[in-house]
């Protein structure tokens, strides 16, 4: 008889086994609710265009000062449509220093106001 097949949740330092296909163990679950599509954030064929635009105009990382591959947002928009347009909220940066930037903010809480 064939078993099921398991895989570790991904919530760090859980140890629970969890049916292959699923992320998160039912008590880490709710902590990591599902990220919708890049689109439904906003990075739409219009963000797509003028975001190689702005690329062009600033090629280089603000960071590090490698080629520019990202146009970030300075202050995380969180679905606010005025602060995801309002290009003085936007940098330059290569993937690494963006990838970065972004873990350390996703590590930090959210507050809403």
């Amino acid at each position: 008889m064939p078993y099921k097949q398991r895989t570790q949740c991904r919530h760090p330092g859980c140890p629970v086994l969890i049916p292959v296909g699923s992320k998160y163990c039912d008590k880490h679950k709710q902590l990591h609710p599902d990220r919708p599509s890049a689109v439904k954030r906003g990075y739409t064929s219009r963000w797509q265009r003028i975001s190689r635009q702005y690329l062009r105009q600033h090629p280089l990382c603000v960071r590090c000062g490698r080629p520019a591959q990202v146009v970030d947002h300075i202050v995380p928009h969180r679905g606010r449509e005025q602060l995801f347009w309002d290009e003085s909220n936007w940098q330059a940066l290569c993937k690494a220093c963006h990838d970065r930037k972004t873990g350390e903010e996703d590590s930090r809480p959210t507050y809403e106001y």
